[in-house]
């Protein structure tokens, strides 16, 4: 798998994704978002994967995820990761986690001071927790919660256990799907997840 940075905001490259294939696919063609993709160069290109371009042309290795980011509009410290998608055949394979591991490093690297992220499910918030993210105990207007990197300091009384377990339960006072569900359960007690080496 390679893992590229193709661009910071508010410069990002236009990038085409199949909405098939892809959640949010139409948020990745503004170009005031940095750009980030996985690219699977073992697959080999074939009409589906065509579908995927960069300021209109056509990539050459199969994208299986990407990432859009910004700055923060009134924090220029903080960058705000926008969206984030795995085509919908290749998740659960923490090809996410490795590519959010990406943008972590370079933004921190950049000068960004922290990077923060807005969730909507339990399986993106594992993702997150995988990379270093942690819950800030904050939620958007949208019911979405919001985690943070690095870990937030401002709870001293709240555990890394707590502040995980506090966040799923969030997540189980939700309408679930089955699967949603099966997850929250599988979770009852763990601790979170580590951050995962890159390799």
């Amino acid at each position: 798998m390679e893992y590229e940075l193709l661009g910071w905001p508010p410069d990002g490259p236009k990038l085409r994704l199949d909405y098939e294939r892809f959640s949010y696919a139409g948020k990745f063609v503004m170009t005031n978002t940095g750009k980030a993709v996985a690219r699977d160069a073992s697959a080999e290109l074939d009409e589906n994967a065509a579908a995927a371009e960069i300021d209109g042309s056509v990539v050459e290795v199969p994208i299986v995820a990407a990432v859009a980011f910004n700055e923060d509009r009134t924090d220029e410290g903080t960058l705000w990761l926008r969206y984030v998608t795995v085509e919908r055949e290749r998740r659960g394979e923490r090809i996410g986690p490795e590519l959010l591991a990406l943008v972590r490093d370079r933004a921190r690297e950049r000068g960004y001071d922290r990077l923060r992220i807005a969730v909507n499910n339990p399986f993106a918030y594992e993702a997150l927790y995988r990379t270093g993210f942690a819950y800030t105990g904050e939620t958007t207007g949208i019911a979405e919660l919001v985690l943070e990197y690095p870990v937030p300091s401002d709870d001293a009384d709240s555990s890394e256990f707590d502040r995980y377990q506090t966040g799923l339960e969030e997540f189980r006072s939700r309408d679930l799907s089955d699967e949603e569900a099966q997850f929250l359960d599988a979770r009852c007690d763990s601790e979170p997840p580590g951050l995962e080496s890159r390799d």
